[in-house]
């Protein structure tokens, strides 16, 4: 069912899906709307109750997907919007792999120190799905694009890249890891992923 909710004064679309075989509830923010997956017990006054308890998070989802919504002549630099012309950018590829090698190694430093993992080598690439990786080596690689998003998620990203120079997968003891120096990686997450 679809209902609309005002949330601080913003209405919002809301889509509630009941399924049988939902064990959880299920919250995402997509294209301005908010999706609820969950049992079939969980009425839309449940619904209400929900939406007002993630307040601050879905906020926060729709202000980032604002910043996401620019013309041809404008770009993201770390989950804002900045003109071309004010940057004299020729190429964003080459521009985004020039500022990456600046933002990246110092956070790499910072969390290597503090978790005591340190890499082998840091290189950058380009990639459409793959924000980070670490090898066996422990080489970690870097997209390139992640100059697009806020601050907060190249520092998550760089968090469990380090973690897997201990834990080659992603066990419990890798999550309690990076947990440990990203207590808010599940919020970190999910705002990522309204942004892609």
């Amino acid at each position: 069912m679809e209902f609309n909710y005002n949330l601080d004064s913003l209405a919002l679309t809301v889509k509630l899906e009941n399924k049988k075989h939902i064990k959880h509830c299920y919250l995402r923010v997509v294209d301005s709307k908010v999706h609820i997956k969950a049992n079939i017990y969980f009425s839309k006054q449940d619904a209400y109750e929900l939406i007002e308890k993630k307040k601050n998070w879905i906020l926060e989802i729709l202000e980032q997907s604002k910043k996401n919504s620019f013309e041809d002549d404008e770009f993201l630099y770390f989950g804002e919007v900045k003109k071309l012309k004010d940057f004299k950018i020729k190429n964003l590829d080459n521009f985004y792999k020039e500022e990456i090698k600046i933002i990246i190694p110092p956070l790499v430093e910072k969390y290597s120190k503090l978790m005591k993992l340190y890499p082998n080598s840091i290189n950058y690439r380009k990639n459409k799905r793959t924000w980070g990786s670490c090898n066996y080596k422990n080489d970690l690689k870097f997209n390139t694009q992640l100059c697009k998003f806020p601050m907060f998620i190249a520092e998550y990203v760089v968090i469990h890249e380090l973690a897997h120079i201990k834990h080659k997968n992603h066990s419990k003891e890798f999550w309690a890891l990076v947990r440990e120096f990203c207590s808010d990686y599940k919020q970190r997450e999910k705002i990522f992923k309204t942004l892609l």
